[in-house]
């Protein structure tokens, strides 16, 4: 019996022996993991205590570091680096971390914040199958969510903040049943959002602030738990959302919303902060928003609310802030929001309160605003009638102008024929004209047509003016042959040389049809505004005319020299001067994309049609990318191609506005081209090989990495990250797609290449922006490596 007793004892030593071997194993091995993760993270100042003998389990938690285990395995790692820390080196594989992180089976809660992780999320990160909570904000992740994160059921709390995710928001968020946090500020995601957000029942954190959503707000009425609501900057509208009642804080500003504010707020008993600024909100103010129950801030300022305030209205006594400035409000601003707490802020400047303080707008501006608003029916008649009066004496003054100088010119000739010199070629003479008479009246009949660019000196370039026919000839060397550049469809080219030094080119324009000066000012007027930085800017003009009719015989356009070729020969081979890295391609792209964008948004009307080619792109000594060659209707009998009178939004005539809109997508589709050029580094030939190139390219696209590099230029496909390629291949497919209408608009394609230069730079370690010049803080963070 004593024997048996023994083998028992033993067996059981035995046993436990074993059980306690597993669990030093197994702790033994999540500490390698560990300590790994530390060598993958770069060696972080916050995991400087860790060691191989360090007790994990029983470390002090810290507030940037915390790890909690249960039965000698890790549920939670919580790593919080410091604010705003650089990019892991080049050789830091985001899946190679990932890979690791998964060697904790039992993690419940992950933090990894402000650690200079990069790179695409991958889907791996779902084996955590016990995940709770998710934060990997302040990093520098991009590319979409992965979908293999819709299989993490227990997933509660998801925080993407300030990082670079893009795309839209998928459908299958809506698998996450029980999740209670959503936060996705500071990222790129764009496009509207799916309606399936509102099946997230248990939602009670939806935060989406500063991305590039827009559209309408889905349908949140079943959200009952939401408590907090953060939409701020985007392009959500224009209807206010359905919401549940039982919100905390509600942040809908700097968006697009311009209707009303719905009765139902003012039963939002528990809302404490409510922020509505900057929209085009209308409609009386409700003044029960200043006595909610729970209000603590509230801010209206920058709509275009209405109503009248009293003197003795209501306000929760624990109201903090509040600011009703720049909307349309009268009346005496309540006694209860001018009490003198320290513990209260309160704004109110431009509006129309009759508070005995300055910085108020008269009670008539804020009366004639609400009418311009809506204007009632009984005074549309009125306001119709003096647009009628208005349009009569512009009429008037405007055929008045031309009677007068009609009058002028028979003097004019008059006066010459006295002189008489007749030959059979009429000799010619300058007419000197400011480029803005003529057509003041025409400007001051559209109140549309404002532009940026008429400022003096726009882009570092002096003032546009009219130059005498003797300047031009005297820069030109009387048009000597050592200064010709060349010609073609735009007339001849010559270089020349101002007095004050500067070196400009100089094109003539022969005019084949019998024009006054008059007929040209329209389109001189449009060249003068056309100033950008990516544009070749034209600095003055001058006309030669007939003596006997005063016709225009040659016009010269004076523009900006560029002096540093064409992006063609920065990017081909068979050229002495070095070619453009990747970096320096991707920001020559912009530019043109940038100076598209001008041409077809930045004035009004816009310009279309452009016939871009690769060699109408110059590069400066910045090697800053400038269209030389763009569409000017001054040089062709076709004037139809400039879309007058189209502004941005686009015109009232379906029309027109289809042909304008069509019109652009062909310099999309020309671009695609200049931009599968800057992909290839080669010349292309024809638009058959324009095809099958971009055929080729989106089947690389599908591929893989090797695939994608195969067909860049050989010169850099060592020197651009995949995910740039990638994004720079995709734009071009799009934007060679044989539908017009299926392909990209220009502000989608400008973003596309910001986003593939922005992940560039942060690879290279650039600390400057595409463009060549410091992104500022309020636009990207400088990426950099150590």
């Amino acid at each position: 019996m004593a024997k048996t007793y023994h083998h028992s004892l033993l067996l059981v030593l035995f046993i436990l022996l074993n059980f306690i071997k597993h669990s030093e194993e197994l702790q033994s091995s999540q500490a390698q993991t560990l300590l790994r993760i530390r060598r993958l993270l770069n060696f972080p100042v916050v995991l400087s205590s860790w060691s191989n003998n360090t007790d994990f389990c029983n470390t002090e938690p810290k507030s940037s570091l915390t790890l909690v285990c249960y039965e000698e395995s890790i549920t939670q790692l919580h790593i919080i680096g410091n604010n705003g820390a650089p990019l892991l080196p080049r050789n830091f594989s985001l899946h190679s971390f990932v890979t690791t992180l998964v060697k904790l089976p039992d993690l419940k809660v992950l933090t990894l914040v402000s650690l200079g992780l990069w790179g695409t999320l991958p889907g791996k990160i779902a084996r955590l199958s016990t995940l709770e909570i998710l934060n990997v904000s302040s990093n520098y992740l991009y590319g979409s969510i992965p979908q293999e994160l819709s299989s993490l059921t227990s997933l509660q709390t998801l925080i993407l903040d300030d990082n670079m995710f893009s795309g839209r928001l998928p459908d299958w968020l809506s698998s996450l049943q029980i999740l209670t946090v959503l936060s996705l500020k500071k990222n790129s995601f764009n496009g509207s959002l799916p309606s399936s957000l509102g099946s997230l029942e248990n939602l009670r954190v939806l935060a989406l602030s500063h991305n590039h959503f827009y559209g309408a707000v889905p349908d949140f009425d079943r959200l009952t738990n939401l408590q907090v609501l953060d939409l701020e900057d985007n392009a959500f509208g224009p209807q206010f959302p359905q919401l549940g009642k039982k919100l905390l804080t509600l942040v809908l500003s700097k968006n697009r919303f311009r209707s009303g504010i719905p009765a139902e707020v003012s039963s939002y008993y528990q809302l404490q902060r409510l922020d509505v600024s900057f929209n085009t909100f209308v409609g009386p103010f409700p003044t029960s928003l200043l006595s909610l129950p729970s209000i603590t801030y509230l801010n209206i300022a920058g709509n275009r609310f209405t109503g009248m305030l009293f003197e003795n209205l209501s306000c929760n006594a624990e109201l903090e802030f509040v600011d009703l400035s720049s909307n349309l409000l009268t009346g005496t601003l309540p006694s209860c929001l001018l009490t003198d707490s320290k513990e209260r802020v309160v704004l109110y400047a431009r509006n129309c309160l009759d508070n005995g303080k300055k910085n108020q707008h008269p009670y008539s501006f804020c009366r004639n605003e609400a009418l311009a608003v809506g204007i009632p029916p009984h005074q549309k008649k009125r306001k119709e009638a003096s647009k009628a009066v208005l349009a009569l004496g512009i009429i008037g003054g405007v055929v008045g102008a031309i009677a007068l100088l009609g009058l002028i010119l028979l003097i004019v000739r008059r006066v010459n024929a006295k002189r008489g010199t007749m030959v059979k070629k009429p000799p010619t003479r300058l007419i000197a004209e400011n480029a803005s008479a003529g057509y003041t009246s025409k400007i001051l009949s559209d109140a549309r047509y404002i532009s940026q660019t008429m400022k003096l000196g726009a882009v570092g370039l002096p003032a546009y003016r009219t130059f005498s026919l003797e300047e031009i000839e005297e820069a030109t060397n009387n048009f000597h042959t050592s200064a010709f550049m060349g010609e073609g469809s735009h007339g001849q080219m010559y270089r020349g040389r101002l007095k004050d030094g500067s070196i400009v080119a100089v094109r003539c324009l022969k005019i084949k049809k019998s024009r006054s000066t008059h007929n040209f000012m329209h389109h001189i007027e449009l060249i003068s505004k056309l100033r950008h930085r990516h544009l070749v800017s034209a600095l003055g003009h001058c006309f030669e005319c007939y003596l006997d009719d005063s016709s225009v015989s040659r016009i010269f356009l004076v523009f900006e020299y560029i002096p540093n070729g064409t992006l063609r020969s920065w990017i081909s081979e068979g050229h002495s001067r070095p070619r453009l890295t990747w970096t320096q391609r991707v920001a020559a792209a912009i530019g043109v994309a940038k100076g598209i964008q001008f041409l077809h948004t930045g004035i009004v009307p816009g310009v279309y049609s452009n016939n871009l080619k690769i060699t109408d792109i110059l590069l400066d000594q910045n090697l800053v990318a400038k269209i030389s060659s763009y569409y000017l209707p001054l040089i062709t009998d076709d004037m139809g191609k400039v879309g007058r009178g189209i502004s941005r939004s686009g015109s009232k005539d379906p029309v027109l506005n289809a042909r304008v809109k069509q019109e652009e997508k062909v310099d999309v589709y020309d671009f695609g081209v200049i931009l599968l050029e800057i992909i290839l580094g080669r010349q292309l030939t024809s638009r058959n090989e324009v095809g099958i190139l971009k055929d080729r390219l989106q089947g690389c696209i599908a591929a893989d990495e090797a695939a994608r590099r195969s067909m860049v230029d050989p010169a850099v496909h060592k020197a651009c990250l995949d995910q740039s390629l990638r994004t720079m291949m995709e734009i071009c497919v799009r934007c060679l797609l044989k539908d017009p209408a299926d392909r990209p608009s220009v502000e989608d394609v400008l973003w596309n290449l910001q986003f593939a230069a922005q992940v560039q730079d942060a690879w290279c370690g650039d600390s400057q922006s595409s463009d060549g010049s410091p992104v500022s803080a309020s636009q990207s963070r400088i990426l950099t490596f150590r």
